[in-house]
């Protein structure tokens, strides 16, 4: 069945409203009518079976049918740190990091991104644009959340962040001993994991010493060179595979 996601502002004890840009989306792009029925999703991780009530210009009401909890969200929650890189590619890293079960992926500004975007302003039209396209995806993919895509971080920052999550790491090209296996497998019962993928030009290395210095492993990814559009996917599948859900 077609999947839609709403606010639990949404949502009541009976009843469903659809009252964003899906409402022309179900009438005239599905031609869905009353009595059809559709899958929608509170983003927090429950998705309601409902049935099409009434169909207004502005405004759908469903009915519930039933509601459970959704079985396509991975056993750990995965947080992508991704250097700003060129053009679209953040489009395309959004869409299949949250096809691969991505729970939140933070924009960082590294000394050697190509992108530079320095006023808020900017930076609240480009992360408006982008939970659009993790919607998206998760609809497309049957996600039983929406990814957050949160506001930009420095490299101080993102070492803050660091301290909240059971497994935080740094893939780099320069490394050569620790690999990614060794650091997945290096602890039990893991609930949260965080990494930073470095821009096209890679980390300056002023920021992998104080990536270092903190006290956060690098890792490596092989003996083959990663594009910062690939990196960030590979990890995740493969942390996905060692601890999540692939198998």
């Amino acid at each position: 069945m077609p999947k839609f996601f709403v606010t639990q502002d949404k949502i009541s004890d009976n009843q469903i409203i659809i009252d964003s840009e899906d409402v022309t989306h179900i009438s005239r792009v599905l031609r869905l009518e009353k009595g059809d029925n559709v899958t929608v999703c509170d983003g927090q991780g429950t998705d309601y079976d409902a049935q099409i009530d009434t169909i207004e210009p502005k405004k759908i009401l469903l009915n519930i049918i039933s509601r459970q909890k959704s079985e396509t969200e991975p056993n750990i929650k995965v947080t992508l740190f991704q250097a700003l890189p060129k053009a679209s590619k953040m489009e395309y890293i959004i869409q299949k990091t949250t096809e691969l079960g991505i729970s939140e992926i933070v924009p960082v500004k590294l000394s050697r991104c190509v992108v530079k975007i320095d006023n808020k302003k900017d930076e609240k039209k480009k992360i408006d644009r982008w939970q659009k396209i993790a919607e998206s995806a998760a609809k497309q993919s049957g996600r039983g959340i929406v990814p957050t895509v949160s506001e930009f971080m420095t490299v101080n920052e993102v070492i803050e962040k660091s301290k909240e999550f059971d497994l935080f790491f740094v893939p780099y090209e320069c490394e050569e001993q620790k690999t990614l296996k060794e650091i997945l497998t290096s602890k039990s019962d893991v609930k949260s994991v965080g990494f930073v993928i470095g821009p096209e030009g890679g980390f300056d290395l002023s920021e992998t010493e104080k990536l270092h210095s903190s006290g956060i492993d690098t890792v490596t990814l092989g003996k083959r060179i990663l594009r910062t559009e690939t990196a960030g996917e590979a990890v995740l599948a493969m942390t996905m595979y060692e601890i999540g859900d692939i198998n």
